[in-house]
């Protein structure tokens, strides 16, 4: 092998090397980039036991901590948790099929928006943001499977990103989504109203901690069972 050879390759391994440990949001990886492995183990056992009954809720961190701050309510309902913190609605458009469709369920939740507003994964428009919410609902609706659009958590600033002005953009969002559900006729899940305060931020200290801002402690979720629960009776 000649100098110019072996100095390419070794080049080229440090670039897979390196592309390997860059972070992306969601827990993914380069070449896993919407975090298809997470729940890739768990998606093949419930595939293997159906349930008619079964309800996906897809999201962020807010409905990944959902399932850990109340066990309870996915554990006593047929409800499955396809929540990954930090992602952005272009990586659940990815795992849209795998981690939900796949698993044949009568309804599907769909929470998102948030992160994209943050710019886990780079600049987006809310334009782009509800199309690729919009793009998850009419995948569902092809698959004759009920979709419900939440709307996208009040959010006054991030922790991680601040200074973005996070308020007015999830309103805008909210807007679309629920002007679309509307049209379609598909169930608008509204969370918003009731969460947020009179700035557009998560209410302090009732739904959410100072340090936090975005995500809701259990007495939150407690509202948003409440509220998700009505829904899916009313839609049933």
């Amino acid at each position: 092998m000649s100098i110019n050879k072996i100095t390419f390759a070794f080049l080229f391994m440090s670039i897979v090397i390196n592309a390997q440990q860059v972070a992306i949001a969601g827990g993914g990886s380069v070449m896993d980039w919407a975090n298809l492995k997470k729940y890739q183990k768990s998606n093949e056992e419930l595939i293997k036991t159906p349930d008619p009954n079964r309800v996906v809720f897809m999201g962020n961190s807010i409905t990944e901590e959902w399932g850990r701050l109340d066990k309870d309510f996915f554990l006593n309902n047929p409800f499955v948790n396809r929540g990954i913190g930090g992602q952005t609605t272009p990586q659940m458009l990815i795992r849209f099929k795998p981690d939900v469709i796949n698993l044949n369920p009568k309804s599907i939740v769909i929470m998102a928006g948030i992160n994209d507003i943050a710019g886990n994964t780079g600049p987006i428009t809310i334009e782009n943001t509800a199309e690729n919410i919009i793009s998850m609902a009419e995948i569902a609706v092809a698959s004759n499977i009920s979709v419900y659009i939440c709307s996208t958590m009040p959010a006054i600033d991030f922790p991680w990103s601040p200074g973005l002005e996070p308020g007015p953009k999830v309103v805008r969002l909210n807007s679309v989504l629920k002007s679309y559900c509307a049209k379609k006729g598909i169930p608008y899940v509204d969370y918003y109203s009731v969460m947020a305060d009179s700035n557009g931020g998560l209410k302090v200290p009732e739904f959410t901690s100072a340090d936090d801002l975005v995500h809701p402690n259990l007495a939150g979720y407690k509202v948003m069972e409440k509220i998700i629960l009505s829904s899916l009776d009313s839609f049933d």
